[in-house]
């Protein structure tokens, strides 16, 4: 766990100051722009990344940060200390008046998250998470469900940005989670969609063509939580690997053969 008591506090600062900015904005004016075909950005994103930004320069000038919106990180995971931080998780949802958005962050040293926060403002729910210390949910603990059969769960997932190129390969595997499972829900923001495997509210998540700032905080609180987390082929999670298959631990190895059958039927492969 990171023994320095600041990091908990800066990171739940920071996504709680971006939800206030996030609903001072949301139903009203602000510019949006697109960074691909179906890939939005707002000027919104780009404020509470820059406010984060200075938060991190003032009270830890040696760590670096990673962000969506403005650059600055690069692929390969840096030594030391990282903020990882999307400012808005769930843009789209946003931008159409969705009440279904967040922000997420996560500290990582040497590539590894010790703290986590997540802050969803339209529902005021904090999730925080630190390494070896537990997950919670506005300061109770959580933990994931208890569900153990496919057709007894509700599973969440979501669609990556050039989902019209690869229509048979994404929704070929929705449609076979869909066969196996109670429901298939689709919410629009990874973070949440993690956070909700945490609380038990869902019970298994899988996503390809992810970046750092959508998983890297989710995947340290599900783990808190009493779940687990890998990447689609059953591999160790990273948050740099861009997929990740994160459940209440029972669903697990029921969910990796699914996405291995229909990998092997499909002709599609995994990171």
């Amino acid at each position: 766990m990171a023994s320095n008591p600041l990091f908990l506090a800066t990171a739940i600062e920071a996504v709680v100051r971006a939800g206030d900015v996030q609903m001072a904005k949301f139903g009203g004016d602000f510019r949006v722009d697109k960074k691909g075909a179906i890939d939005l950005v707002t000027d919104v994103d780009v404020d509470v990344e820059r406010m984060f930004r200075a938060m991190v320069s003032e009270r830890f000038p040696s760590h670096q940060v990673l962000a969506e919106e403005l650059g600055g990180g690069a692929s390969e995971v840096p030594a030391g200390f990282c903020w990882v931080f999307d400012p808005i998780d769930g843009t789209t949802n946003f931008t159409h008046g969705l009440p279904i958005f967040c922000a997420s962050l996560a500290l990582e040293i040497d590539g590894v998250a010790e703290v986590a926060a997540v802050y969803d403002p339209n529902r005021r729910e904090l999730f925080t998470a630190e390494r070896g210390g537990g997950a919670k949910l506005n300061g109770r603990p959580i933990h994931v469900s208890a569900a153990n059969r496919l057709v007894d769960a509700m599973l969440v997932t979501g669609f990556p940005y050039d989902v019209h190129s690869r229509i048979e390969e994404i929704v070929g595997l929705f449609a076979k989670f869909v066969g196996r499972a109670r429901a298939v829900r689709r919410l629009g923001s990874a973070a949440i969609d993690l956070c909700y495997i945490a609380a038990g509210r869902m019970d298994g998540f899988w996503e390809r063509d992810l970046k750092p700032w959508d998983i890297a905080g989710g995947a340290l609180i599900v783990l808190e939580a009493g779940g687990r987390v890998t990447n689609m082929n059953g591999r160790p999670f990273a948050s740099r690997g861009r997929d990740v298959l994160a459940t209440n631990g029972w669903l697990h190895d029921d969910m990796l053969k699914v996405i291995a059958d229909f990998q092997g039927s499909s002709g599609t492969a995994s990171s």
